[in-house]
């Protein structure tokens, strides 16, 4: 494989966004629900049977979104309520009554009517909060998603089955890291790839950081290490991905790509290939 030194403004122009949909099949039924939830002045006990029993997970995201509540506060105030019995389906199944009194005590009924009631369409806030919340969050995962599963595509193109993925692989001295693709195998990889996809700033770009340097100081020196990744948000992660770069420079990783350098990628993979003997 060709040596190159690659440059912070190289990557930066080549970056693209990384456009997901953010809503998964969980999402679309609440929505669904949301829709057809009958609309009243006033709601009782039985309207929050009829969110709860024919499917738990989804009646619970549905109260927490008509609270206005994140997961963690949500949790937080029935486990303060419900403090013998948790706040789980079987604490719900064994015991219906106390389980809808804690959600009344919490104001569940008063926050129904009142989202229910709002001008145009009630469920319109509550979806939002379903997007901003669990919508973000999974959006954020099918970005890296969309990364890796683009790199698996050519490394299965170039190696087959020749590959093991999301794996732990073993360096020369009995050290270990994480890696998304480890080929041939991870007990003895010859190429090692890393797929991260952002599409917002926070912890976990700077964690990447980390998990390069295990890989670095895991691996063989003679270990080919390449790392695919994009998303404009690294524009404001600048510093990190020069750090990246120069680790690039520095030899320790082969290559850094990007969407737009696919061809690129596809090739410096077969070649590879060739010199591993694959």
């Amino acid at each position: 494989m060709e040596v190159v030194a690659q440059n912070l403004h190289e990557i930066i122009a080549s970056l693209r966004p990384l456009t997901v949909d953010w809503k998964d099949e969980t999402a679309r039924r609440v929505i669904e629900r949301l829709k057809s939830f009958p609309i009243k002045m006033s709601y009782a006990l039985d309207d929050i049977r009829e969110l709860l029993d024919p499917d738990f997970e989804e009646g619970m995201l549905i109260c927490r979104l008509f609270l206005g509540l994140s997961k963690d506060q949500f949790v937080s105030a029935l486990r303060g309520i419900l403090t013998d019995t948790g706040i789980g389906v079987k604490a719900y199944r064994s015991n219906q009554s106390s389980f809808i009194e804690a959600l009344l005590s919490v104001g569940l009924l008063d926050a129904m009517a009142e989202e229910a009631n709002r001008p145009l369409h009630w469920s319109d806030t509550l979806v939002e909060r379903l997007h901003s919340g669990r919508g973000s969050a999974i959006a954020g995962q099918r970005r890296g998603r969309v990364v890796e599963d683009f790199a698996e595509a050519i490394v299965t193109k170039v190696f087959g089955s020749q590959y093991q993925m999301r794996c732990t692989f073993s360096g020369p001295r009995g050290q270990t890291a994480k890696c998304d693709f480890a080929i041939p195998s991870r007990a003895a990889p010859r190429i090692l790839i890393e797929s991260k996809g952002y599409g917002a700033t926070g912890s976990k770009m700077t964690d990447i950081l980390g998990d390069i340097r295990t890989i670095i100081a895991s691996k063989r020196s003679d270990t080919a290490f390449l790392f695919f990744t994009d998303g404009v948000t690294w524009k404001q992660r600048k510093s990190d991905l020069r750090k990246i770069v120069e680790f690039q420079n520095n030899g320790d990783i082969a290559r850094i790509y990007t969407f737009s350098m696919t061809v690129q990628f596809e090739a410096d993979l077969r070649q590879l290939k060739r010199e591993c003997g694959l």
